[in-house]
This record gives structure tokens, sequence and C-alpha cells, in this order.
């Protein structure tokens, strides 16, 4: 090994192992290894088991690269919850200690990097030792209230679906389950598949609004000489107008490392990419609106043909008096709002989901971070 990758906290030690997709390398996991040591620790408690949560495996991402951190064989196992206190420490204890070193090639033991500091991220390793397995062993209600600030098998209310980041709804709703015996986790997850329809209408509202903010800026700022500031706004529109269509094919966006991979897939994408390429390759203000406004309008007649709403005009027009060309997108947030039945929700600034006005990553990944600062953005 060179002193450069000594220096590595990242350095994956299994580069030369034959790539298994994450979700493949935990279902065998599990199958092969996990469920024969569950059912010593544990014989006839019933459990569940999945690939669930943060890691780019869940979302269907992943590559060779994945696996310098985070990403090896891992899993969570959950038990009643009345089970946990029973059998967790046993359960983690027996993984911990006869488990294979190695699963298809990879260290099944996580070590922290050195460089990790308050975070506690872990990369494969081998060991002589005791196995620091990432089998997560816990309940159903503990996981979800952990990661996404509530607990689904309660009413799941409007303010917990808005105060709950896309990405981490994608997480939980991702990935794949090996097994569940405990009848719970797939219910679950169904139900927190999409948003029901009145807030999935007023969070399409807010995206449109999103978009009515800034259209004009391409424009404006060119006018001014101001290239750079025109080119960062249309980026800012790309970004907001693919969110969007995720939006609309009911797929929760992810954050911006998968942002365009998960767009790719969306129903608009062909039609859509080089439009949106060509906005945010163009050396000039004009060339960049005269995209903006085509990928509008693309975007525009999608809206129509989900019937979500009466028909609204596709076309862009003039900003008011000024020579910018825009949709008006605004007209998209009003025809919209106007369809939502939920009096809580009509009554509410269309602002949308928490991640719809915060863009900070450390406040987006901690749940309840998230939820206070949501519910303070409403307060009247």
């Amino acid at each position: 090994m060179s002193p450069t990758n000594m220096r590595d906290p990242f350095n994956s030690p299994t580069s030369e192992v034959e790539f298994v997709p994450g979700l493949e390398l935990s279902r065998r996991f599990y199958t092969d290894a996990v469920r024969p040591l569950l059912e010593e620790a544990a014989p006839g408690v019933p459990h569940s088991a999945a690939r669930i949560g943060s890691g780019s495996e869940v979302l269907g991402y992943d590559t060779p690269r994945s696996a310098d951190h985070e990403w090896g064989p891992r899993l969570q196992v959950f038990l009643h919850r009345h089970d946990v206190p029973r059998h967790a420490a046993r359960i983690r204890h027996l993984l911990s200690e006869h488990l294979p070193k190695t699963f298809l090639g990879h260290p099944t033991n996580f070590a922290r990097t050195d460089e990790d500091g308050d975070r506690d991220i872990r990369v494969m390793r081998a060991t002589d030792g005791p196995v620091h397995h990432r089998v997560e062993v816990t309940a159903t209600a503990i996981w979800f209230t952990d990661t996404l600030g509530f607990d689904p098998a309660q009413d799941i209310t409007p303010a917990d679906w808005l105060a709950t980041p896309t990405q981490l709804l994608a997480e939980a709703t991702g990935g794949a389950v090996f097994h569940d015996g405990l009848h719970t986790l797939t219910p679950l997850r169904r139900a927190l598949r999409w948003y029901p329809h009145d807030v999935w209408l007023y969070v399409l509202a807010c995206q449109w609004q999103r978009i009515a903010q800034e259209e004009a800026f391409v424009g404006r700022a060119g006018e001014v000489g101001d290239e750079l500031g025109s080119a960062v706004v249309a980026a800012r529109l790309a970004r907001d107008l693919m969110r969007l269509c995720l939006l609309m094919d009911r797929r929760y966006p992810p954050y911006g490392k998968w942002l365009g991979s998960a767009f790719a897939r969306t129903a608009s994408a062909p039609r859509l990419t080089p439009v949106l390429t060509a906005a945010l390759a163009a050396p000039d203000w004009r060339t960049r609106e005269r995209h903006l406004a085509h990928a509008y309008e693309i975007v525009a007649h999608q809206h129509n043909d989900l019937l979500l709403t009466d028909r609204v005009a596709p076309t862009t027009r003039p900003y008011h008096s000024r020579p910018f060309r825009v949709l008006h997108a605004d007209r998209f947030t009003t025809a919209l709002l106007a369809r939502i039945g939920d009096g809580s929700l009509k009554d509410l600034p269309p602002i949308g989901t928490v991640d719809q006005f915060i863009d900070s990553a450390d406040a987006l990944t901690h749940p309840r971070l998230a939820r206070t600062l949501s519910h303070d953005a409403r307060k009247p």
C-alpha cells in the first residue's frame, strides 16, 4: 500500500473484489450469514430484515466507488418493540462473535476512519477479533422515528409530511425488504410511498412558486452584463424544474449528488435533458433564456397532462412590461392551490416541504432540526 493510500480514510481494501450491487450483497449476507445466527440467538422470535435508510445502494446508484465508506454487507433487523430489550443485545453480541470475517470478499467489520471527527463514518477493514458489524437491531417505531422524526404506524399528519426532507422519505421507501416476519415493515413503507393527494397538490404548487420567484432574473441579470449571475440563476431554475418533474412523476427528489441520476428516470427526461443542458451551456443570457423558455413549456404541458387542474396555458410570454421571456409559473401555483380540499393546507404560505425552503445539508439530515424549522416557519 502506498503512503498516499495509507493516509486516505476512504481507501477501499476490496478494490480488487468483483463488484456486487449493495442491495444484492446485503440480501445474500442476510440469507447466508445473518439469518442462521438470528435463529440461534433468538429462536422463534419473529423479525423483519431489510436494507433501507442512508446509502447510495438504497437508491440504486452505487458503483464500485461506493465501497470506500459506509457500504458493504449491512442491513437492519427489526424486532417487536417488546423483544428489543429482551433479545437485541444477545443478537448483536452473537453476530459480533460469529459472523464470518469476510463475505463475498468484503470485510464484515466496519472501522472508524481517523479523520471523521464527530461523525461515525466507517469503512470495511479486516479484523482478527470480534466483528464491528453494520447489522442494526431495533424496532420499526424506533427506526422510523429516528430516521424521519415520526412513527408512520400512527396517523401521519400533513405537518409530518411537510417536515420530512424528500431525501429521507426516499431512503425509507427505497432499498429492499428481505423478510417481513413482523408483517409491519412492508405496510409502513407502503404508507410512506407517496404523499396524500392534497399534500401532493400543495407541494407541486410550492415548487411552481419557486420557479415563479426567479424566472425573470436570468434576463435581468444578463441585461446589466452579469452573465455569471444569469448562469447561476439558470442553474437554480434547472434544478427546480428537475425536482418538479420528479414530483410530477411521484418520486421523492434526492439530494444534489443523485438528483441528475433520479431525474434521468423521469418521463420528461428524454425531452428535457438536452434543453436544460443547452441552457446551462449557453454563452449568453438571450440564448440561455430561450432554452429555459422551451423547458418551461415542456413542463407546463406535462402539468396539463396530469389533469390535476383546469388547463393552464403552457406558453411563455413577456414579464409584464419588461422584455424577458417567462412562463409566469405562479399561474400553476394558483391553479393547484385552488384544487386543495384540506383547509389546513390551503391556509399555509406557499413554502412547501422543509427542503423546498431550506437548503442546508446539516439541517436536512437531522430530522428533529428539520421538524423544528418546518414548524417554526409556519407559525402565524
